[in-house]
């Protein structure tokens, strides 16, 4: 793989997990927020689905304390992407 095709490569990696890291952290501001309706949006009949949300259920403080948690790995995950070299860092 040539120079170019490589660091487009690693930069598309870095987009991707860039939006992983706005992922964790919108869900985690969701779940401090609106904890027993976040929850009970992703209740569902599919038994997989459910035993990822099972563990909050009517534990709204237990939502929370996790929403956070989200929020710190995701704020963590995007210090760590920087920008190709020659773009301006805002951090």
């Amino acid at each position: 793989m040539s120079r170019a095709g490589r660091s487009d490569r690693e930069f598309g990696l870095k987009r991707t997990a860039e939006v992983a890291a706005i992922f964790m952290i919108g869900d985690g501001v969701l779940g401090i927020a609106q904890p027993r309706r976040h929850v009970d949006l992703w209740r569902s009949r599919l038994k997989p689905i459910d035993l990822l949300v099972r563990p909050f259920g009517e534990r709204p403080t237990r939502r929370r304390a996790y929403g956070i948690a989200q929020v710190a790995a995701g704020l963590l995950l995007a210090s760590f992407l920087k920008p190709r070299a020659g773009r301006r860092d805002d951090a």
